[in-house]
């Protein structure tokens, strides 16, 4: 898991010029405010930029009307600024290691950070400065084995695998350091986002994007499950990087600070409903492409998965969810 400082050399620096200070929570009354006292900006820190969430979120931001952010996005490989943004000399992009060089991210100005970065740290127990705004994305992963549905934030955490195992560390660890006033924090656990752009990764859910990115595009797609009512949870793109803006707003006494963990609202469909939607936006010829070969490995993989999650807490909390799978292929294909 690294280094116990890691967390607090990614949120204060590794010199105390580094640290990040904020002498008021943006989130205490609304947005427009803050940024009104701040001279219009909102500086975010976003890490694991070049991934396809970190990417996503950027675009959304650098695009956004107001031209109130300035982004800095930073990976372990150096990020790029989203294609055909707006406003895209907003953004600084870092290659940094926040293990080592947390110095060259983090400065004073900083108001929020979305960590999407992949590593994370036990406790740290420095003198924190108070008040950064920290969104963290957890998954539905940290739920594992016999599990009453809708899944809610309250169900105990039995994840079965080491992915879900160190969401749930990063959870509890993200849980404490906003219960012990170190930061303010929200944590998300995403459902899959579907349609991912991009190429096909080695996720065993890889198909619930490729059902609709590889037809759409000319490309063959194995579908490895031979059960069309298999049911899943998704979020689109448009929908997840409102929901992640949205939080930037969330007071922080909207939960108890024993509790930050939120289910992303998500929406449930089957294989067949990403296969209509396919048919509907993009044609039926687009069926040609789509053949389903059963993987004995990746079925036991999904069918071990919660199918649905209970999103009235954070409908509660203004985010939104995706009343219908179309528009997402319709997105999808407006990119291409």
């Amino acid at each position: 898991m690294g280094d116990p400082r890691i967390l607090q050399a990614m949120m204060i620096g590794d010199s105390p010029q580094a640290s990040v200070r904020q002498t008021s929570d943006p989130t205490s009354t609304d947005i427009a405010n803050y940024f009104e006292e701040k001279g219009n900006i909102m500086k975010i820190l976003i890490t694991g930029a070049s991934g396809f969430v970190g990417q996503n979120l950027a675009q959304h931001l650098l695009n956004d009307e107001s031209e109130q952010y300035s982004l800095v996005l930073t990976d372990i490989v150096l990020p790029t600024v989203p294609k055909g943004v707006k406003w895209p000399e907003k953004a600084k992009c870092i290659q940094a290691d926040l293990f080592s060089e947390a110095a060259a991210v983090v400065d004073e100005d900083i108001d929020a950070v979305y960590m999407f970065h992949g590593i994370m740290s036990s406790a740290a127990e420095a003198d924190f400065d108070l008040g950064v705004k920290v969104i963290y994305t957890s998954a539905g992963a940290v739920h594992g084995g016999k599990i009453t549905e809708p899944v809610t934030e309250g169900a105990r955490t039995t994840p079965q695998s080491s992915y879900g195992c160190e969401k749930m560390i990063c959870e509890y660890l993200i849980n404490e350091y906003h219960r012990r006033g170190f930061i303010n924090a929200l944590v998300f656990r995403l459902p899959s986002i579907s349609v991912r752009a991009g190429n096909p990764t080695a996720a065993a859910s890889s198909f619930i994007s490729g059902i609709i990115r590889e037809p759409m595009q000319g490309l063959p797609c194995v579908i490895p499950i031979k059960d069309r009512q298999f049911k899943h949870t998704i979020c689109t793109p448009r929908t997840l990087a409102y929901n992640l803006i949205h939080a930037l707003s969330i007071p922080r006494d909207a939960l108890p600070d024993y509790d930050r963990v939120v289910n992303m609202p998500g929406l449930l469909v089957t294989v067949q409903d990403l296969l209509d939607s396919l048919v509907r936006v993009g044609g039926e010829d687009k069926l040609q492409y789509i053949t389903e070969v059963e993987d004995p490995k990746v079925k036991a993989i999904v069918y071990s998965w919660a199918t649905a999650f209970d999103p009235s807490k954070g409908l509660k909390l203004g985010l939104k969810i995706d009343q219908n799978f179309d528009d997402a292929v319709r997105d999808f294909k407006d990119t291409l």
